[in-house]
Formats: structure tokens, sequence, C-alpha cells
């Protein structure tokens, strides 16, 4: 069984604005993360709920172009480290106390190189994170664990 850890949040209420760290948020099943544009009080379409990054990811992206591209920047809720998220693709995981299927990888976009840096569309594809749906309500915080639960949704 894979495990890592939470070790940065981030998130924001309003489109185009940077997401800011918080040490703490409270998630809800099938509908996102409180506080962040996100939400969905009628609940996420698949994969909307939650996005997830690994620090490993944002590391050797800067290591093989030589640009800078922060968690923050990545626009992703949870950076993670130690776990491979793209493994996590139809599987069940929990963050902290919630518990998550992966949807789909979160391929990078043209918007998210429009608001970073040219380099980042080419250089994080099939690393730029993970899009989950949360299954249970919960908490999660800074150093939580994260953890595959079993091999399929």
């Amino acid at each position: 069984m894979s495990e890592g850890s939470v070790t940065a949040i981030h998130i924001t209420p309003t489109h185009g604005e940077l997401p800011q760290p918080v040490e703490r948020v409270r998630a809800q099943a099938a509908k996102g993360l409180e506080g962040n544009r996100y939400f969905f009080e009628n609940g996420a379409p698949a994969g909307n709920a939650l996005t997830l990054i690994a620090a490993e990811a944002l590391a050797a992206f800067t290591a093989e172009t030589g640009l800078p591209l922060t968690a923050q920047e990545s626009r992703r809720n949870v950076l993670t480290e130690g776990i491979d998220l793209n493994a996590l693709v139809g599987k069940r995981f929990r963050v902290g106390a919630v518990d998550c299927v992966g949807i789909e990888l979160c391929e990078p976009c043209r918007h998210l190189q429009a608001m970073t840096r040219p380099g980042v569309l080419q250089g994080m594809v099939h690393r730029a994170g993970l899009n989950a749906d949360i299954l249970t309500d919960g908490e999660i915080a800074v150093g939580d664990a994260v953890v595959e639960l079993d091999a399929t949704a």
C-alpha cells in the first residue's frame, strides 16, 4: 500500500486569484472544499471536487526545464509528497480523514500556462496532478497522511 503526506493546501474563493495557503480545510462529500471556488453546493461534476499535485512532479519539472513552478501557481488544492498520484487514477484513497477516488490525471492547459509562464503546458504533461471525487465528509490538514485504500474504485 502506498502512503505519502500532505505538505500544503491552497484554496481560493475567486476565479483567477492565486490560491492562498491554509493549514486545514473542510471537505464535503460530492461537493468539494469549503471556501474554494470549486465548491458545488448541488454536487461537483466528476473529478472537480479536489485536485492534488506531487511535490516531486514540481521539482522534476523545474530540474528539467529550469522554470520555477510553485504548488500555489499550479492551482491544485493539495500538495503531496511520497505518493505516486498518477497511480491513484481509478483507485480509492484517503487524505487525512477524507475518502476520495481518483478520476483522471489533471493535465496542464493553456489557461494554466497563460497564468504562469511559457513552457508549463509541455513540461507538465502527465505530471500536473490528479482530479478526484470526495466520498466522505471530513477535514484535510497539512501533515495528514495520503494513503491508497484499495486497487479499484
